[in-house]
């Protein structure tokens, strides 16, 4: 995500969450300001959550994935390398980009006569230059996930460290403690407690499943540029 992007995204979360925060209920309320914090942290999980959704939908291209390969296939066994790279155009998204890359330098190699060895073999570079490329948009923002969820925790664990200091503070006044003190200090502690934990489970339950996607992606990808690549070998045999 994009810095001119990323900082109104954060801007507009910790105002959202202060708002939240002051319109809290009293329990709640005595959290404490650590809170806007935690819920700033929330909110921007969930939104690299929805961009990561957004990204890896459009990754698949316009059409099913599964018919888009099948086309390639047939174009490819019946000799019309042109129409498998028309079907990649017309199908977009990262696996087709890949595919495309290849078929597109297979063709030009192929028009100027190189022999079949060389050509597959810069087929082949061509298909992973294209790979490399596409990996880095597929995994982008997959750490911020990560680091949502050690923040959020480090968060918690903060407000817990601050709410039982106030707490015990309430103890510590002379004769009778202070019981309102001590209570705003167990409800600041637990509070931060629940949010920090609650934060941390979501981004790395979101973790886990878009690092799973990208990582079964990938495969794919790199299962269908081995097939498109035997194709066009047999058609140089």
């Amino acid at each position: 995500m994009k810095s001119y992007i990323l900082i109104p995204i954060i801007i507009i979360s910790l105002v959202v969450s202060w708002y939240i925060w002051d319109h809290l209920p009293d329990y709640l309320h005595r959290g404490g300001p650590l809170l806007v914090l935690g819920l700033t942290f929330l909110f921007l999980g969930l939104t690299f959550a929805l961009e990561r959704t957004l990204v890896l939908w459009r990754a698949g291209g316009r059409g099913s994935v599964n018919g888009f390969l099948r086309n390639v296939k047939a174009a490819l066994d019946g000799g019309n390398v042109g129409d498998a790279i028309e079907a990649c155009k017309k199908q977009g998204g990262s696996l087709a980009n890949v595919i495309g890359a290849g078929l597109e330098r297979y063709r030009n190699l192929r028009q100027k006569g190189i022999e079949k060895k060389e050509l597959l073999e810069e087929t082949r570079k061509s298909i992973a230059v294209a790979s490399a490329l596409e990996s880095p948009l597929l995994e982008r923002n997959l750490s911020a996930l990560s680091t949502i969820a050690s923040i959020a925790t480090m968060l918690g664990l903060l407000g817990t460290t601050i709410g039982m200091i106030r707490a015990f503070h309430a103890m510590a006044r002379a004769g009778a403690p202070d019981a309102t003190q001590l209570a705003v200090g167990i409800s600041e502690a637990l509070v931060n407690t629940a949010l920090g934990l609650t934060t941390a489970i979501i981004a790395i339950v979101l973790y886990n499943y878009f690092t799973t996607r990208v990582d079964n992606f990938t495969n794919s990808m790199e299962e269908s540029s081995y097939t498109v690549l035997q194709l066009l070998e047999q058609q140089e045999a």
